[in-house]
């Protein structure tokens, strides 16, 4: 029998100084059986990162044509494309082929570095491609915020985060990786 998604639901609120954006996002999501809480906890701190109205979470792990969270227009042109971990040279192809703008979460102990040997080069092209490294050890302390319901406190100012929850506080910079 095949497991089924557990259901979480995630109150932030979210103060990002640098954007002037201040705003209270209810969400509710699925966490497929094979994420971990590490990834769980990057897709909400991905959406915090680029809070908008119209950034919306997908199927994610389920489906291979679409990214962890998009933002489309009233045309329906992706305006936005987040994916998390470490995609291939072919699917950052095709989105920054369909998005106006891609923007890549790396994470995983060690293997970033590896990844991004191996993708660099070919990358530099892409004008509309941004990849942000999320050290390990950040993305470890940030999934001790995790559970099934889920209230938090987001300040973005200066390229820092912290994240507050009732389980403590974490503050993480995304490290940009230079194309």
């Amino acid at each position: 029998m095949a497991l089924s998604a557990t259901i979480c639901k995630a109150d932030l609120n979210i103060i990002d100084m640098d954007k002037n954006y201040y705003e209270r996002h209810s969400l509710t999501l699925a966490r497929h059986p094979s994420e971990t809480e590490e990834r769980f906890m990057l897709r909400l701190l991905a959406f915090s990162l680029n809070a908008d109205n119209s950034l919306l979470f997908t199927k994610g792990l389920s489906t291979e044509n679409e990214p962890d969270l998009w933002q489309k227009d009233l045309t329906n042109d992706i305006i936005q494309w987040i994916d998390l971990g470490l995609p291939s040279e072919k699917r950052i192809k095709k989105a920054c082929g369909r998005s106006k703008s891609v923007k890549i979460y790396a994470y995983g102990s060690g293997s970033v570095h590896l990844w991004w040997k191996q993708v660099s080069g070919q990358l530099a092209r892409f004008k509309n491609l941004s990849i942000y490294q999320i050290n390990a050890d950040d993305l470890n302390k940030l999934k001790h915020c995790y559970q099934r319901n889920i209230s938090a406190q987001v300040s973005l100012q200066d390229g820092e985060v912290i994240w507050r929850c009732e389980n403590g506080e974490v503050s993480l910079i995304p490290i940009p990786m230079i194309l």
